[in-house]
């Protein structure tokens, strides 16, 4: 006896959660396909993903059908999100009724859905005690950044800069390199860096700012961060550029500094990783790291008031803990530290293009890195770095440089009287 085509049936089913019509084309695992024609086709190469949907009927259930490849798009990746994103700002989404609840039960038992809930991809995080505890916070940090150097070497530019960039022009041979060249550049000018500055990097990554700042400003740089493998990556760039004597590496939480105050501080996307709990305490140790007339530039995410996590996809394969606030927030937190803000410089759309640049890097050596780290991994940097641009493109996450300084007791910040002059560069 011939069985009915899936597609048709599982557009049906979703169109009746959606409350309108589907806005790409679908593919079952049968070879139908139902759907508007043009434009990206979701194929669900398996009915594991929509088991996946049902017992995780959200951006999780998505997740995990994608990265696990049961669930695959053909086409523009981004494009196929944007129009789903749509959907939930037009408020396309209802309340399912019994009648529809029955409705889609009986369809998922004549299409073999309804079954056991399917194990999660071995790539996510897997965290446990109480949040923002130094250990956990290790382990945090150690899920994402310890996963290989030669991965992220891939990926990213040779300055090996992972935060967004600052694009300075939209000529067609400016690259990712030159836009996170110019960001270091900028941060430094901001600070103020001249020769024999003692600097503080908190979150350091693998060097990039550190190596600037001491190669190209000649400051003296403390670097600090949780994880391993960037601290022994850091090392063999310091001594390979012969900066020994200039920077120094910890493997140290930002709560366990005990230094005579810096002239300056950088922390480049490292606050999202502190928590809504702890960011007073990260706040204060910024002011109490700092000199008297010493300056602050802190690079930070932000999000609405409501959402401030980072999502359940990225807080189970990319960030976990992760926290973002309104800007405004945060200037609120620092000031309350004792710190006076000094400037605020929205990056947002330099963030589409940061992510646009890294995805493109990956899908030019996607052999490569899934013979490296394998095809789920590479799965979860696909849909990372393509969710990661629409989220940034449709403000829904903001990026933001904040200069603050810590004044003196009678109130002299030691800045310069314009806008002008604090962007005069003074490297060696």
């Amino acid at each position: 006896m011939a069985t009915s085509p899936v597609a048709p049936v599982l557009v049906e089913v979703a169109e009746r959660v959606l409350g309108g019509a589907l806005p790409i084309r679908l593919r079952a695992w049968d070879g139908s396909e139902a759907g508007p024609s043009g434009g990206p086709v979701a194929v669900v190469r398996d009915r594991r993903a929509l088991r996946r949907l049902l017992w995780n009927p959200d951006e999780l259930g998505l997740a995990r059908a994608y990265v696990s490849g049961e669930l695959d798009v053909e086409g523009d990746l981004g494009e196929a999100l944007g129009r789903f994103w749509a959907l939930t700002r037009e408020g396309a989404l209802r309340k399912l009724s019994t009648k529809d609840k029955v409705a889609l039960v009986a369809a998922g038992f004549r299409l073999g859905l309804v079954g056991p809930r399917p194990k999660p991809p071995a790539e996510e995080a897997r965290l446990s005690g109480r949040k923002h505890t130094r250990d956990r916070d290790q382990a945090a940090i150690a899920h994402h950044y310890d996963m290989s150097n030669a991965f992220y070497e891939r990926i990213l530019d040779p300055n090996m800069a992972y935060s967004c960039g600052y694009w300075t022009s939209d000529a067609p041979d400016y690259t990712v390199e030159d836009a996170q060249r110019d960001k270091l550049e900028l941060v430094c000018v901001k600070l103020g860096l001249r020769r024999g500055t003692r600097m503080l990097d908190v979150g350091c990554g693998w060097g990039s700012l550190a190596i600037h700042a001491a190669k190209h400003h000649g400051a003296h740089v403390t670097a600090i961060t949780l994880s391993k493998e960037q601290r022994e990556f850091v090392l063999a760039r310091i001594a390979a550029e012969g900066l020994a004597d200039q920077v120094e590496v910890r493997l140290q939480d930002y709560r366990e500094l005990a230094d005579e105050p810096f002239d300056a501080i950088g922390t480049l996307e490292m606050g999202e990783h502190v928590g809504a709990e702890n960011y007073p305490l990260y706040a204060a140790t910024l002011f109490r790291m700092l000199k008297p007339q010493g300056r602050l530039l802190l690079q930070q995410m932000s999000r609405g008031a409501v959402e401030q996590g980072g999502g359940s996809f990225i807080e189970t394969y990319i960030a976990p803990d992760m926290n973002m606030r309104p800007v405004g927030q945060t200037v609120d937190l620092l000031e309350q530290a004792g710190l006076e803000v000094r400037d605020v410089e929205a990056f947002r759309e330099h963030y589409v293009w940061t992510c646009q640049a890294w995805g493109r890097t990956l899908e030019s050596k996607w052999d490569e890195l899934v013979a490296l780290a394998g095809e789920t991994t590479a799965r979860v940097w696909r849909l990372y770095m393509a969710g990661s641009a629409l989220a940034f493109a449709e403000n829904r996450v903001g990026v933001h440089q904040v200069l603050a300084v810590r004044p003196t007791v009678s109130g002299i910040a030691g800045v310069p009287r314009t806008r002008s002059e604090l962007l005069a560069s003074e490297s060696v």
